[in-house]
Order: structure tokens, then C-alpha cells, then sequence
């Protein structure tokens, strides 16, 4: 019998991804699921140890024109809380480039619709929420291992909505 106690430990593989098309067309699948149901099935409420969906809304920084995206949440006090991970793709999602250029926007959420303000957290916020995403997904780290450059932690703030005078 060998002593392994000093050997050291195996390094851990990343966790295994689906195929890109596979990711793609599940995006598509859940936005023609919510459509067609008129809204009222597709996004859900986080709960305890689940993560929410919401639909957010965005202007293309180039086009100019209206977008869609459903993403995971969940709620830190009043804020909405996201990561922007293009199901762990190497680029940046569109949808966080737009909110990048215009961040003001707004989100549906299970039976309710929010103006917000759209943000990076930083420094110790960022570490204190990617720590809360961990309890929802224990494979993050290794997921966002795959990425090329940091995945960023994004903050939806609530905002007043103006009314035309």
C-alpha cells in the first residue's frame, strides 16, 4: 500500500460546458417559451438556494434599437443582481456592452415591471456578490475559469421612473 497523504492533490478540470449551439438555442427555446404563454410563464422569483429569471431590456449602442435577454438573479436588498457570462463564452454578451453605452433601462420580473439603473460592481461589493452567486452555483469558479478576462458582477439598481411634465 502506497502513502498518498504527501502526494499532491489532482487538479481539478473545469466543469464541462454544453455546446455552443446547444446554449444558443436553449436562449431561444426560453424566449419563445415566455412569449408565447403571453408572459405569464418563463420568469420565476429567486428562492432559497434557487437563483430567479428576469427579462432585461436594452438599446443597442449601435443600432439604437430594442433587446431582449432573460438572465439569472437574484436580490440584494433592493437591487437585482446578474452576472454577464454569455453562458460562458469568451466574448462579453451584447446585452452587457448596450447597458455599458445606455444603462438606464428597465426589467420584467414574475408579475412586475422595474426602471433601473445598470452598473459594475467593484472591489469588495463585487467579492461580497460573486460569494452569494456561489451559494446558488457551486461549479462557478470553474466556469468562469473558462473565461479570458474577469466576468463581470452586474447591479441593477432601482431608479425612479419620470413622468412627462
Amino acid at each position: 500500500m502506497t502513502d498518498t497523504s504527501s502526494a499532491p492533490p489532482a487538479p481539478e478540470r473545469p466543469p464541462r460546458l454544453p455546446p455552443r449551439w446547444f446554449v444558443r438555442t436553449a436562449w431561444v427555446v426560453h424566449r419563445a417559451y415566455y412569449r408565447v404563454t403571453g408572459r405569464r410563464r418563463g420568469l420565476w422569483k429567486p428562492r432559497e438556494q434557487k437563483w430567479g429569471t428576469l427579462l432585461l431590456r436594452t438599446v443597442g449602442r449601435r443600432t439604437g434599437r430594442q433587446h431582449a435577454v432573460i438572465v439569472g438573479y437574484f436580490e440584494d436588498g433592493p437591487n437585482l443582481v446578474t452576472l454577464a457570462m454569455n453562458g460562458w463564452a469568451a466574448p462579453e454578451p451584447a446585452w452587457w456592452l448596450n447597458l455599458q453605452a445606455h444603462p438606464d433601462t428597465t426589467v420584467e420580473l414574475h408579475g412586475e415591471s422595474r426602471a433601473v439603473h445598470g452598473r459594475a460592481a467593484e472591489g469588495a461589493e463585487r467579492a461580497r456578490l460573486w460569494e452569494r452567486w456561489r451559494t446558488y452555483d457551486d461549479g462557478l469558479d470553474g466556469f468562469a475559469a473558462r473565461r479570458p478576462s474577469e466576468t463581470a458582477v452586474v447591479v441593477l439598481e432601482p431608479r425612479a421612473e419620470r413622468t412627462a411634465g
